[in-house]
């Protein structure tokens, strides 16, 4: 089978090796050989060879550092994917001068599924960069579009399973938004919702009772800008963190919205939040479908605007999948393993029926 990967400028000469006895190791001839600059080879091999010896490990070849050169053995199928990825990773470090763990994880993943977009997704620029140095960008295929969507829309619903990345990027979003002025301000909400359990009585004021619902958001926007900054905007009134009920009757106008939950919104609450949205604003609306807590018998708002809205000029879905969950491993495949077993409970029920 072809493979259809999209080739990157030519920023490093690569060529097959022939039969030639000088080329022999170990017996074997290099099936790729792919050329490097400078001190590149230092970052891609990481500690101690690491990065190395997890390729090797994936696709069943050995890499040979060689003067220039770096000679790959193996199976003709799997030297090209080592190759590929080889040279995704030099083309990352030329960008980046630096090479992370998940940056080789997610390059592995991408080649592994033969998607040539998720890796050119590893080369998104930087949405910005956190107070800890680290830079906040998309990092798949699903996460670049949803990136580009919301630039080119005003009101974007995006939804997806968790840890997609729906929440995480459309607060550096919204933050590098008012970083560039194009906003004044930024109005965070999510509906009062309990998941499944019921808290009983909370102490304090209003505003004391319905912390712990958005304190999500305050994580992410810590995460984000930094607790000391965020605590400046709070004051000012730049960036204000606010339960769903609280926006009924506003026009908000030259600000960011995120309604992030909405998948536990109900129609009404949604038509509301979406009818806030005033001049020169922009919205992000959040959810996963597979985690409702709303009673059997309501209607998800977040499902039902989707169906109705889709073809709205100005307004966009952005669906992110499995493939593009980056928290831990185990995530994506606890997410996995939940829609097989669903998809077999649906199976099951349409055999009997």
């Amino acid at each position: 089978m072809q493979r259809a990967w999209r080739r990157l400028p030519i920023l490093y000469e690569e060529e097959s090796v022939t039969n030639s006895e000088s080329t022999r190791t170990e017996n074997r001839l290099p099936a790729r050989s792919l050329t490097y600059r400078d001190r590149e080879l230092e970052v891609l091999v990481g500690p101690h060879d690491r990065n190395l010896k997890v390729i090797e490990e994936q696709f069943g070849v050995q890499i040979v550092p060689r003067d220039d050169q770096l000679q790959v053995f193996g199976e003709e199928a799997a030297a090209e994917d080592t190759v590929q990825l080889l040279k995704r990773l030099l083309a990352i470090i030329r960008q980046r001068h630096s090479l992370s763990d998940q940056d080789l994880k997610y390059a592995l993943q991408a080649v592994q599924r033969e998607a040539a977009d998720d890796a050119d997704a590893l080369l998104a620029e930087a949405l910005l960069v956190s107070p800890r140095g680290k830079p906040i960008r998309p990092k798949t295929a699903g996460q670049v579009e949803y990136v580009q969507v919301v630039a080119d829309n005003d009101v974007v619903f995006c939804t997806g399973p968790a840890g997609t990345g729906k929440t995480y990027l459309a607060m550096a979003m919204a933050v590098n938004a008012m970083k560039e002025g194009q906003v004044n301000r930024i109005v965070l909400t999510r509906p009062i919702v309990e998941a499944g359990e019921e808290l009983g009585f909370l102490p304090g004021d209003v505003m004391d009772k319905v912390d712990p619902y958005l304190r999500p958001l305050y994580d992410a926007l810590i995460d984000v800008m930094g607790a000391d900054r965020l605590q400046r905007h709070l004051r000012r009134g730049t960036i204000e963190v606010v339960p769903l009920a609280y926006m009924r009757g506003r026009t908000i106008n030259d600000a960011f919205i995120v309604l992030d939950e909405a998948q536990n919104t109900s129609t009404g609450q949604m038509k509301m939040a979406l009818t806030r949205v005033g001049l020169g604003s922009k919205m992000i609306v959040t959810g996963d479908v597979t985690q409702i807590d709303l009673p059997p018998s309501a209607t998800s708002g977040l499902v039902h605007a989707t169906e109705v809205l889709g073809a709205v000029p100005g307004i966009a879905i952005s669906r992110l999948t499995g493939h593009d969950i980056v928290r831990h491993d185990l995530v994506q495949r606890i997410v996995e393993a939940y829609e097989q077993a669903q998809t077999n409970s649906t199976a099951a029920a349409e055999g009997g029926s």
